[in-house]
Order: C-alpha cells, then sequence, then structure tokens
C-alpha cells in the first residue's frame, strides 16, 4: 500500500507539472522596449507558454490560462545585475540565495551574478556548483562569478577554467579589487582561453586603504580620512593598459569619478573590449549628503563631487555607460548602527534600482532603458538574448514610467535594511516579471 500511495503521489506531482508547464500567459496590450525586436516601440498582446514566447499580436482575441493587464506596461527583455552580494554561504543572517532572489525579483531582475565574496569564498568548481544547485528552485537566474585570486587574497590565481566549466559567468575578486598587476596580467590572458570577462572595481588599496568617504574639503572638516579619486583613476589607467597588451575583455563596475568614466570613454574610442557599469547610489547621492555622519551611505567606492555625479549621469546619456548595476550589498543591523568609522560599507539597493534610474533620468528612452538593465549586459557575459519576438526564447520584465516606488521596511523583501532609499518616493515602478515560465506581478 505505501508503495502505490508513493506511486500514486508521483504521478500526482508530475501531471502537475505538466499542467502548470503547459498554461499560457497572455500580456495584455504592452509596449514593447527591445531596439533588436521588429515589434520595438508597439503595443502589441504576448503570448507566453513556459519560457517561450508564443506569438505577438496587434490584438489577440484567442483564449489563455492566464491574462495580465496592466495600464502603462512596458516590457523588455528580462533585467540583468552583473554585481550583487547575496552573502550565502556563510553569512546567511545578512542575506540569503532565497531572499536575495525574491529582492531581485521585486526590483524586475530575472538573472543576477552573485559575488565570490562569501565563505568560503567562490574560488573552486565546487562552490559554484553550490550556487548553481541552490539557485534551480529560485524564482530567477542567479549566477557566480568565480573569484580571480584563491580566498580572494590577491596572491595566487584560483581555479579559472574549472569554474568555467562548471557554470561561472565571469571572474572578479569583487570587493576586493586584485592589486597585483602581475595576478590581473594572468587573469586577463586566462579567460581569452573561452572569451570570457574579467569584472573589477577600481580602487587602488594602497591610497585608499583607511579612507572612509572621498577626499576633499568635506572630508578634512568632517575629520574623516579620505580615499582621493586618483586611488579609482590609477586602477583604471593600469587596467586599460594590460587590456591594450592582452587584448581580451574587461568590464569595470561601479565606477564613481569623471575622470575614471573619461579613461573608459577614450579606450572604447581605440577599439578595446571595455564595458563598465555605474551604481544608483553615486548617481543619486553626494559626499554633501554625507554631512551627517549618515552609515547607510558609507560605500566603496565611495559617493563623490557633485561634479563627478553629473558627469557620470550625461555618460548614461550619451551611452559611454553600458549597464546598471546596484552593487548589492546587504549589512545587518549592527554593520551600520554604529560610528561612521567602525560601520560596514554598502548599500541594499536592487530593488530601487531601476525607480532610480528614471527618477534622475526621466527623459531617457524605453529602448536605451533596457540596454541599461537588459540587453548590454546579456551581450557582455554572453547570455542568451532574450529578444522580443514570436518564438522567441525570452525572459522578460514589465514596467511603468508613470507609476511610483516607495520601499519600506513592510514591503522590501531583502533580508537586511540598509537602505537610505527606503520611504523615499521614486518615479518608476517595476510592474512584475517573467522567468523560468512563471509570472510575477508587483500589482
Amino acid at each position: 500500500m505505501g508503495v502505490n500511495i508513493t506511486l500514486n503521489r508521483k504521478i500526482e506531482v508530475y501531471c502537475i507539472q505538466i499542467i502548470i508547464d503547459l498554461m499560457t500567459i497572455l500580456l495584455r496590450q504592452v509596449k514593447i522596449a527591445d531596439p533588436r525586436s521588429p515589434h520595438n516601440g508597439l503595443v502589441r498582446d504576448i503570448l507566453l507558454q513556459d519560457d517561450q514566447i508564443v506569438s505577438i499580436h496587434e490584438k489577440y482575441t484567442g483564449k489563455a490560462d492566464q491574462i495580465v493587464e496592466i495600464a502603462n506596461a512596458i516590457v523588455s527583455p528580462g533585467f540583468v545585475d552583473p554585481f550583487v552580494q547575496f552573502c550565502d554561504p556563510g553569512m546567511e543572517h545578512r542575506e540569503t540565495l532565497t531572499t536575495g532572489a525574491a529582492a531581485a525579483q521585486n526590483g524586475g531582475f530575472t538573472t543576477v551574478f552573485v559575488l565570490p565574496n562569501t565563505q568560503p569564498v567562490i574560488d573552486n568548481k565546487s562552490q559554484v556548483t553550490y550556487i548553481k544547485q541552490h539557485s534551480q528552485d529560485l524564482p530567477i537566474h542567479v549566477l557566480p562569478i568565480g573569484a580571480i585570486s584563491k580566498k580572494v587574497e590577491g596572491k595566487d590565481l584560483a581555479e579559472m577554467i574549472d569554474m568555467h566549466t562548471n557554470g561561472a559567468i565571469a571572474f572578479s575578486d569583487g570587493l576586493y579589487p586584485v592589486q597585483s598587476t602581475l595576478l590581473f596580467l594572468k587573469a586577463l590572458q586566462y579567460v581569452k582561453a573561452f572569451d570570457g570577462v574579467v569584472i573589477q572595481m577600481p580602487i587602488d588599496k594602497s591610497l585608499g586603504s583607511l579612507g572612509l568617504m572621498n577626499e576633499g574639503i568635506l572630508s578634512t572638516k568632517l575629520g574623516l580620512p579620505g580615499i582621493p579619486a586618483i586611488a579609482e583613476e590609477l586602477i583604471i589607467s593600469r587596467d586599460i593598459e594590460l587590456l591594450k597588451y592582452t587584448q581580451s575583455k574587461l568590464h569595470i563596475t561601479g565606477v564613481s569619478t569623471a575622470k575614471g568614466i573619461a579613461l573608459i570613454a577614450n579606450a572604447k574610442k581605440e577599439g578595446l573590449q571595455i564595458t563598465c557599469s555605474v551604481t544608483p547610489y553615486h548617481l543619486f547621492f553626494t559626499e554633501d549628503d554625507l554631512k551627517d555622519y549618515d552609515t547607510l551611505l558609507k560605500v566603496f567606492p565611495p559617493l563623490r563631487t557633485k561634479a563627478d555625479q553629473k558627469a557620470l549621469l550625461t555618460a548614461i546619456e550619451t551611452g559611454v555607460v553600458d549597464c546598471i548595476s546596484s552593487h548589492h550589498l546587504p549589512q545587518d543591523w549592527d554593520g551600520k548602527t554604529i560610528e561612521f568609522e567602525n560601520a560596514k560599507a554598502g548599500i541594499a539597493s536592487i530593488e530601487t534600482s531601476f525607480a532610480t534610474i528614471h527618477h534622475l533620468l526621466p527623459k531617457l528612452t524605453e529602448q536605451r532603458l533596457a540596454e541599461l538593465f537588459s540587453i548590454n549586459a546579456r551581450n557582455i557575459f554572453g547570455l542568451t538574448p532574450a529578444i522580443i519576438n514570436d518564438g522567441a526564447i525570452t525572459e522578460l520584465t514589465l514596467f511603468s514610467k508613470k507609476e511610483f516606488t516607495q520601499i519600506s521596511k513592510a514591503n522590501s523583501k531583502s533580508k537586511s535594511a540598509n537602505s537610505p532609499f527606503w520611504d523615499i518616493q521614486l518615479t518608476g515602478k517595476i510592474l512584475g516579471s517573467f522567468t523560468k515560465g512563471m509570472i510575477n506581478s508587483n500589482k
């Protein structure tokens, strides 16, 4: 009898799974934002099944198991965040893969790359496999970034080829940028074997190891040691020279200075395979917001000047910036409710990333937003294109440029509360997403 019950249960689960897999979802009258799609800029009905677009119609008159109809909805290929910290394994009191994925989904992301700065470090195929296996049942795709160096100590190369073979999406030492010129050169050379990408957060630690904020008049007034802009610019300059030598692929993330973004723009003009991303908080806040020693705004690279902020915003408008990355870095209560000198750096910012950018740059087209949040990252890191077209395998993000976002403790999905964006009303809202054959609605 026990065998029969078990068998019946298996058959029941299997049948339920078939029903779920065959479910059709209709997105009713959504505006398509995908410059590669023949339907770009048009309002259409999109019929979905599993992870595929079945068909796109001006007006669909057939049946669907589920109909999603939201006013002012715009749909783009699923958002990608290429630099987030989910703290799992080893620091689950701050965030887990489950809570991080929920926060990412709330922010409209269907794919994220998690940093290797865990305990243990993602520096071998076993840790890459851990992330891959534990992410299978999550509502979004969570892809591991493999460490460049063993234990992210910046001394010896990690098992990069093994990690790539087992699913590492890119390589970086994450929160500990590689300081050794020789080691970084080797990393750029190694990834050429499989056309991989190296990610670097630009800080020269020898110039900024004791710094707590941007070096300038304000840091002197506040009595806080500073991190000079040149600490970023030297690393970017060095890495560009190494890129010229290796002709590999480099992505600079968290660019915060005007000269830093100018160096990258010039390297692009030279034809180098260099790309970059900026964070929402470097665009929204400046060093002036630290006058009250707000630990929520302690980040690395630090908040810079208004002139730097303006240069970054301009670089988004002109196309120099390829991607937006939240640099989502959860911290627990103790890490932030403490003196500024001792507080831990980082902002839990993935849920407000889109709304922050649209709020600051409301004139950006839907197509440019799709490039910044999805298309460019997919191209840079070799992900599935997710083009919005008949028969395409896809992930989708639904958003509105007219509605508002206001994240608070009550509606945040993250496990941590270290966000200066909480309770700020931002123009622009994530309405939902579609990935792994499932629809998620924020309405």
